[in-house]
C-alpha cells in the first residue's frame, strides 16, 4: 500500500507515515470512528497517536464550526490520505471521513475511579446487554450526565468499535469497564424492574449503582440478588418496555432533577446544536 508524500495540508509533521503507524498500533488501540468521536476523545484527554482523513480541509472546517476548542489539536493531528487508503483502515467509513486511534485508559485507573467513595454521581450498570449500539448510546448519556462510569456484565465488550462509535468517543469522559456482578463497585444497587417501586417517589443517592437488565431478558438472577432496591419507571399499560438508552436517560434525569447533579461541576443541561455520532 502506498502512502501519500507529505506536503502542505497533508501531514502534521515529519516522522513515520500515518498508515505505517496505524497498522503498528491498530491492534492495541481504540478506533475513533468519525469526527465527533475524535473531538470528544481529544476534549476529554485521550492520548491519540495518529489520525487520518480523506478531506482535511472539510474536517478542520467542521472543527471551526462545532469544536473550536480542539481545532488546533486536530490541525496538528490529522493527516490527509487518499480516500481508498482511509476506507481500507476502517470497517465502516464514517460520513465525516475522519478516523483516529487512541490509547485505551488503564483498567486499574478506571477501577479505582469506580470504587472511590464517596461518589458525586452514580455508576450505570448494564446487566448482560446484547446490543452494541444501545451500549454506546448509554455511554454517551452517562457522560452527558456526569455519571462516574458505565459497567457492563456478561459477554459484550463495552470498548468494541461499534460501541465506541455509538458513544461518540465519550468513553474517555467516564469510566467504562466490564465486570462480573461480584466485582461491582460499592454502593446501593437500584435495579430497574417493572415490579419495583415507582421511581417518582424516590431520591436516588449519588453513590448509587443504577442497574438495567438486558434488552431481551431483563435482570439476571445474580444482579437481582445483589439489588438493594427494585425501581420502576412510569409506563402506560400495555406498552411492553422502553428502549434501554431511554430507560437510562429517564433514570439519570430523575437523579439529576432531585438534586443529584448539584455538585457536578460544569454540567449544563442547556440545549446545543445536535450532531450525529
Amino acid at each position: 500500500m502506498s502512502e501519500p508524500a507529505s506536503g502542505p495540508g497533508s501531514a502534521p509533521g515529519p516522522g513515520p507515515g500515518p498508515v505505517r503507524v496505524w497498522h503498528r498500533l491498530a491492534g492495541a488501540c481504540v478506533l475513533l470512528d468519525g469526527f465527533h468521536a475524535l473531538k470528544h476523545a481529544v476534549r476529554f484527554g485521550a492520548e491519540v497517536p495518529v489520525g487520518v482523513t480523506s478531506d482535511r480541509a472539510a474536517a478542520l472546517a467542521l472543527a471551526d464550526e462545532l469544536a473550536p476548542d480542539v481545532r488546533d489539536t486536530l490541525d496538528r493531528l490529522l493527516t490527509e490520505v487518499p480516500e481508498a487508503t482511509y476506507t481500507s483502515l476502517v470497517p465502516r467509513p464514517h460520513p465525516t471521513a475522519v478516523a483516529a486511534l487512541a490509547v485505551r485508559p488503564a483498567r486499574e485507573a478506571n477501577l479505582e475511579r469506580l470504587a472511590h467513595v464517596p461518589r458525586e454521581a452514580p455508576v450505570v450498570v448494564l446487566d448482560q446487554p446484547r446490543n452494541l449500539g444501545n451500549a454506546g448510546a448509554v455511554i454517551r448519556l452517562a457522560a452527558g450526565f456526569g455519571a462516574t462510569g458505565v459497567v457492563t456484565t456478561g459477554t459484550l465488550d463495552p470498548w468494541h468499535p461499534t460501541v465506541v462509535r455509538g458513544g461518540a468517543g465519550l468513553h474517555f469522559a467516564t469510566a467504562v469497564e466490564r465486570l462480573t456482578v461480584g466485582e461491582l463497585p460499592p454502593g446501593p444497587v437500584f435495579a430497574l424492574d417493572p415490579e419495583g417501586e415507582d421511581i417518582r417517589g424516590l431520591k436516588l443517592p449519588d453513590d448509587a449503582l443504577l442497574a438495567f437488565g438486558s434488552e431481551r431478558s431483563g435482570l439476571s438472577a445474580g444482579l437481582r440478588a445483589r439489588a438493594d432496591h427494585l425501581v420502576s419507571l412510569p409506563m402506560r399499560p400495555q406498552v411492553s418496555s422502553y428502549n434501554l438508552a431511554t430507560s437510562v436517560a429517564m433514570t439519570l434525569y430523575h437523579w439529576s432533577a432531585t438534586g443529584g447533579a448539584s455538585r457536578i461541576q460544569n454540567l449544563s443541561f442547556g440545549s446545543g446544536p445536535a450532531s450525529p455520532a
